[in-house]
């Protein structure tokens, strides 16, 4: 049988919902995994000082994400469909608050997919799905152009700000250390690490170079940009699913 591999990219800023979006579809999408980018950070020894503030700079793109890594996983799991076994994930170690959909979104959404993926099996082929999650995701061009489909969730910054204070840290496990330590921002670390790092991985995919109300300018081929604040989890999930439908290439 002939495997055909859809990756679905959802990126956003730190808690902008794209994790919770993504295991949503993780729950609806037969065949399919999540690959989030977070694991793919160095070590944390390895993680460079701001040269202004002196503390660890996780955020910018240049050093916050091993790309050559990335890239190379991701290959693989275009090839295959599958997470490379050496590949461990940290994910489970980050609180994450549980945000519900409605259940006919779901049943809705998971019959029509069923249904497909028995389509294409009747036809010879296999379809899995990969979804991959992350703070940086439309930052590199090799990453970018290894999508299918490229979905975007925008939230303003005091929503962002708020929800990163609420959380307890993040876990900075990474390939060598899959417990690793949590990582706690240091005082001002939003205003002069964060933020800054996401409006200059950010501001070149967007119109103006306006992070918080411009529209996709093209960049990035395809991109699918979901107001977090205007549209429930329900509604995004829908309209990420009316995406991939069409992506499938099946009528059900």
């Amino acid at each position: 049988m002939k495997t055909r591999v859809i990756l679905v990219g959802i990126g956003g800023a730190t808690c902008s919902g794209k994790t919770t979006l993504a295991k949503h579809l993780r729950r609806i999408l037969p065949n399919s995994v999540i690959v989030h980018q977070d694991d793919f950070a160095p070590p944390q020894e390895l993680i460079p000082i701001h040269p202004v503030y002196g503390v660890q700079d996780w955020d910018r793109a240049e050093g916050a994400i091993d790309w050559p890594r990335m890239i190379k996983a991701l290959d693989e799991v275009k090839r295959t469909g599958e997470i490379p076994p050496e590949h461990v994930s940290h994910d489970h170690l980050n609180e994450q608050k549980d945000v519900p959909i409605d259940d006919a979104v779901y049943e809705k959404w998971k019959t029509y997919f069923e249904k497909v993926d028995q389509e294409h099996r009747a036809q010879g082929e296999e379809i899995k799905w990969v979804m991959i999650d992350g703070f940086l995701l439309y930052w590199h061009p090799e990453v970018v152009d290894k999508l299918d489909i490229r979905v975007f969730l925008r939230v303003p910054q005091d929503v962002l700000k708020r929800r990163r204070h609420e959380r307890h840290g993040y876990h900075t496990a990474v390939q060598s250390d899959p417990e690793g330590s949590l990582w706690r921002d240091p005082p001002n670390y939003w205003e002069q690490i964060v933020w800054p790092a996401y409006v200059e991985a950010h501001e070149g995919i967007v119109e103006n170079g306006d992070v918080e109300h411009g529209k996709p300018n093209g960049k990035v081929p395809g991109l699918v940009l979901l107001d977090g604040l205007e549209l429930s989890m329900g509604d995004m999930v829908d309209r990420v699913c009316g995406v991939l439908e069409n992506a499938c290439g099946a009528s059900a």
